[in-house]
């Protein structure tokens, strides 16, 4: 029962395993992740018809956006940077429970009844989003079925990524959910190439991730580093750089 868990948690990367080997034998594959389906969606034209209700806004980074307990008063959609969502227990242990890029949303809690923000979401890079009131995102979801269909299906493939993260977290190791988490975070599989893990972006952060010791993530950067499967300044000095090598922990039994 657990191989079978664990073989669910990583099927995004297995297909993605499959097309870098395709790519090796010259032929070129055809990879569609439901992260790229949203990012085909035009979300700035459709959301640039809202007249009323929305504000555009520049955060710099480690700037709070909302805090955990907060009203849950509008929905925000992130048009640049990076933003952290962390969660705070009573007994002031914080957690971060994802990191989202451009083109996602968030806050959109308080349009199934969310009356208090339930996260603390904290600018990693200087951004750029929009803030929708909440009466005002409801009414448009309401009156524009394409654009209600959208945001669903948008949220979705979200909600699919959270349930891999959760049979991730239960069943497979924390060499492999850092892996994973790296992976992510540089966004494997758009063409097939490294890119850039956020700048800046630390260890502890990265353990509060993956569930694990501070102390543990240091030895597996060090062994990932040696295998070559990440660089800590890339080509350009532009934070760590994450390469498609990096599969083969979360492929290998």
């Amino acid at each position: 029962m657990m191989s079978k868990r664990i073989s669910i948690g990583r099927s995004s990367f297995s297909k993605q395993g499959d097309a870098v080997t395709a790519r090796n034998k010259k032929r070129k594959p055809e990879v569609i992740t439901a992260n790229q389906k949203n990012q085909s969606v035009d979300w700035e034209a459709l959301l640039a018809g809202i007249n009323g209700g929305k504000t555009v806004l520049e955060y710099t980074a480690n700037r709070i956006i909302y805090r955990q307990g907060d009203p849950a008063d509008s929905v925000f959609y992130l048009r640049r940077g990076k933003v952290k969502l962390t969660v705070t227990s009573q007994e002031g242990k914080e957690a971060i429970v994802a990191i989202l890029g451009a083109g996602e949303f968030f806050g959109e809690g308080c349009l199934a009844g969310q009356l208090l923000r339930v996260s603390t979401v904290v600018a990693m890079s200087d951004c750029s989003f929009a803030r929708i009131e909440k009466p005002r995102m409801a009414r448009m979801l309401h009156e524009q079925h394409d654009i209600s269909e959208l945001f669903v299906t948008h949220l979705l493939s979200r909600n699919i990524r959270y349930e891999e993260d959760l049979v991730d977290q239960l069943f497979n190791s924390s060499e492999k959910r850092l892996a994973r988490i790296l992976l992510l975070l540089a966004h494997f599989g758009k063409e097939g190439r490294s890119e850039a893990v956020v700048p800046r972006i630390n260890q502890e952060n990265l353990a509060q991730m993956v569930g694990t010791t501070r102390s543990r993530v240091s030895h597996f950067m060090n062994k990932f580093r040696k295998l070559g499967f990440v660089d800590y300044d890339g080509p350009t000095g532009g934070g760590l750089m994450v390469h498609s090598g990096l599969l083969s922990v979360i492929l290998q039994d």
